[in-house]
């Protein structure tokens, strides 16, 4: 396959064009950059448009490999259209175009535990709690009342792959608690005003750890809707902790000691 080297071909074009996240949201597509990434998508099974890659980059034999797995013919690029494509400098030198999974709430299998964030705002954030959600072993994600785009390339990479194996159902804060309440499940609520130390619940499975937004955390109603609220305690200056580490925290706690 002839090796595309214009910046302004279609096909060039049209990856680029993914950055922005309207385009995303009217193409249902997203890009997922570099080799981990773009091996754990195939792995995972997701459907893939179009991987584009530099030859000249792409020595390594994981992956070549990765290239051989590959149901489509990859694209050849040169290094300067692989440059334009890449969301950060130094790129690996592949580039996949996947199709987006919108999983319903119907859809989604009985769980153990659970993780629920409330209109998060930080993409890097979920992307972290992805991958700290598959290191402990929690079964899937809830994206509440908004917040990030799911596919923004901040939380696609911060995930290290981790968001094309863990179910991520995105739907309000009320149709979140009739399933949790229907499945049983105990809501941890997390607060800073909770009279409960986070050391010393021991969960009763199923449950959800619910996370408010990095600004507001959980509202007074949402608050009220969980079974009980922990707290981490904090003896410096801090009132709080960054979203992605106060979930690495509890998750630790919790999905490690059942």
């Amino acid at each position: 396959m002839e090796t595309i080297i214009s910046l302004t071909n279609p096909l060039v074009k049209r990856a680029r064009s993914l950055h922005q996240r309207k385009v995303r949201a009217e193409t249902g597509l997203f890009l997922v950059e570099g080799i981990h990434h773009v091996g754990e998508v195939v792995e995972a099974g997701w459907e893939i448009e179009t991987v584009l890659y530099a030859p000249e980059l792409l020595t390594s034999s994981f992956a070549r490999s990765l290239l051989a797995k590959l149901t489509i013919p990859p694209q050849p690029v040169s290094v300067p259209v692989m440059e334009s494509l890449a969301d950060k400098e130094n790129p690996q030198g592949i580039v996949a175009v996947a199709q987006q999974k919108q999983i319903q709430l119907q859809e989604l299998k009985p769980c153990k535990s659970v993780v629920a964030l409330v209109s998060p705002q930080d993409p890097g954030n979920v992307g972290t709690i992805l991958r700290t959600m598959d290191a402990v072993g929690t079964d899937a994600l809830f994206m509440l009342d908004g917040g990030v785009e799911l596919y923004h390339p901040t939380l696609v990479r911060a995930s290290m792959g981790t968001l094309f194996w863990k179910p991520v159902i995105q739907t309000s804060f009320a149709e979140f608690v009739a399933w949790a309440s229907k499945g049983k499940y105990q809501l941890i609520g997390t607060s800073a005003k909770a009279d409960v130390d986070y050391q010393t619940l021991v969960p009763q499975i199923p449950w959800v750890l619910v996370l408010g937004s990095e600004q507001k955390g959980l509202s007074s109603a949402q608050t009220a809707a969980c079974d009980v609220t922990v707290s981490l305690a904090m003896q410096g200056r801090v009132s709080s902790l960054n979203l992605a580490v106060a979930a690495g925290v509890l998750l630790y706690r919790y999905a490690l000691a059942e």
